[in-house]
């Protein structure tokens, strides 16, 4: 339902459940004209989790990273991953100094409104379970055209192309949400960040407030 946007009404009746599976005794669909200038799920008043940018990458040594937008229940392996995370790595991700995600943080980065914002983290399969090694996102500003990025890989998973990856998947996210502009702001020292956004097609200027920082401008 959520996929198809001409369906304006389903009716299923009876349905008759038993203790052997269900059987749908009759059904009728009412569909309506499409728009096609609709984005996805235009038609729905909240956004559904968005399984379609679900993507799969094969890591030097064999691992394979699996792709996907942050749900809620990550906040675990979310709140593990920063956890883990060293402190040159925090620092550079918030800038500031961080020991773990505050309650209100990790409620914050996992509990998203698919609409105006997107994280996709990179999750790997281990014997205890999924382990969370990257996590990169945007958040749209209230001009609804422009959105900021941020972006963190685990210490163990950098050099690997996982970065750009993630980071190419989000900016694909951003434009078919026809967003205009996405933007970043990183220390100047973070070399390796602004390396990779310049080699992704964006600008980057000297923060004219504050001479440490580095302005990262990609027109979608």
């Amino acid at each position: 339902m959520c996929e198809l946007p001409t369906i304006g009404g389903m009716d299923i009746n009876p349905l008759i459940v038993t203790e052997r599976g269900a059987v749908v005794v009759d059904a009728r669909i009412g569909v309506i004209p499409p728009k096609p200038a609709a984005l996805p799920y235009d038609h729905m008043a909240i956004h559904p989790y968005p399984s379609g940018l679900r993507d799969r990458m094969e890591l030097p040594g064999g691992v394979v990273a699996t792709i996907r937008p942050i749900r809620p229940e990550d906040a675990a392996i979310e709140s593990a991953f920063v956890h883990g995370l060293s402190e040159q790595s925090k620092f550079l991700r918030f800038m500031f100094g961080l020991r773990d995600l505050t309650p209100a943080m990790l409620s914050r980065f996992t509990q998203i409104d698919y609409d105006r914002e997107l994280a996709l983290i990179a999750v790997i399969d281990t014997p205890q379970g999924e382990q969370q090694v990257g996590v990169v996102r945007y958040t749209t500003l209230p001009d609804e055209e422009t959105c900021e990025f941020a972006i963190v890989v685990g210490d163990a998973w950098q050099g690997k192309g996982l970065a750009r990856r993630m980071f190419t998947r989000l900016i694909e996210a951003a434009r078919e949400r026809r967003l205009k502009v996405m933007n970043g702001v990183t220390l100047r020292e973070n070399s390796r960040m602004i390396d990779l956004s310049r080699s992704l097609g964006f600008k980057t200027s000297t923060d004219p407030d504050d001479p440490e920082l580095v302005q990262m401008t990609l027109q979608l």
